[in-house]
């Protein structure tokens, strides 16, 4: 039995579609059973991980878990994280596989850093994804790329390695399902840089369009960033990240191909299999 946190996500349910057609038992962690819509066979549960006691009663039993961390903001993570750590270690310490980010490299006293102290310092077996940026968060496009097949957006040139969403499902399930990658660190990454500019492109080729791409300043999507990211701290972060990339590329690994045995997926795939999301 493996029990998956976030499991109505992007990676989540992806996690869990891939662990069931494994032929494996999976408890997920849902706000709303109900209205889950997983796949036949998973059992959804609730649980608050701002209550991490709550998690406890659907541990027992748990080979692994997947973990993601729902919270930006430092101040609650440090608050929460080690009660968390705290209830995985009480239940026989299963395997976790935790969802971090690249960021954690440059920014060790972000959320995802903090999570990932409160499980080392546990002593809890298991593995650390750092993504770089998803290759989902493009999606945020999609109603300007409908309305006007315009994209106003700052720093045009940043050049990034965005990773599909399915890519991190493989290798999040072959940590879960593998002894082998324990107390290892990946970086996942796409298989190469692509500029934001070019992603624009590389949507509308793939839906057909011509989508254009307008350099906006900074300050012209900062409240709106600020709002859908849910911390202002954040996307002033995120606005610098895009900043850097312009002169200094996001990184790129062979992680993904190494784990999984074939090319991490390109931008321009991830275009074509969410075609209808921007069409």
């Amino acid at each position: 039995m493996f029990l998956v946190t976030g499991a109505t996500g992007n990676v989540g349910r992806r996690v869990v579609a891939r662990l069931i057609a494994a032929g494996h038992d999976v408890r997920a962690i849902v706000r709303d059973p109900s209205r889950a819509e997983l796949p036949a066979g998973v059992a959804a549960v609730t649980a608050d991980l701002a209550d991490p006691a709550t998690l406890r009663p659907h541990l027992d039993g748990i080979r692994a878990v997947f973990l993601i961390w729902p919270y930006v903001d430092p101040a609650v993570t440090v608050a929460l994280a080690p009660a968390l750590a705290d209830v995985l270690a009480s239940a026989g310490s299963p395997r976790v596989v935790f969802l971090s980010a690249a960021s954690v490299e440059a920014d060790p006293n972000s959320c995802w850093a903090v999570v990932e102290r409160a499980l080392i310092e546990r002593d809890l077996p298991g593995t650390v994804l750092r993504p770089t940026g998803f290759a989902t968060n493009t999606l945020g496009w999609a109603d300007a790329i409908r309305a006007e097949g315009v994209v106003r957006w700052p720093h045009g040139a940043a050049a990034r390695s965005l990773i599909h969403e399915d890519d991190i499902a493989a290798v999040a399930v072959e940590a879960l399902t593998s002894d082998q990658h324990d107390r290892r660190t990946y970086v996942l990454t796409g298989p190469e840089t692509v500029t934001q500019a070019e992603q624009v492109r590389l949507i509308g080729a793939a839906i057909g369009r011509d989508v254009r791409w307008e350099d906006v300043p900074p300050q012209a999507i900062r409240p709106m960033l600020a709002e859908a990211m849910g911390s202002p701290a954040f996307a002033e972060m995120a606005l610098a990240a895009w900043a850097s990339m312009v002169e200094k590329p996001e990184q790129v690994t062979d992680d993904v191909s190494v784990i999984l045995g074939r090319p991490a997926r390109t931008f321009a795939r991830w275009a074509a299999d969410h075609a209808a999301d921007f069409a």
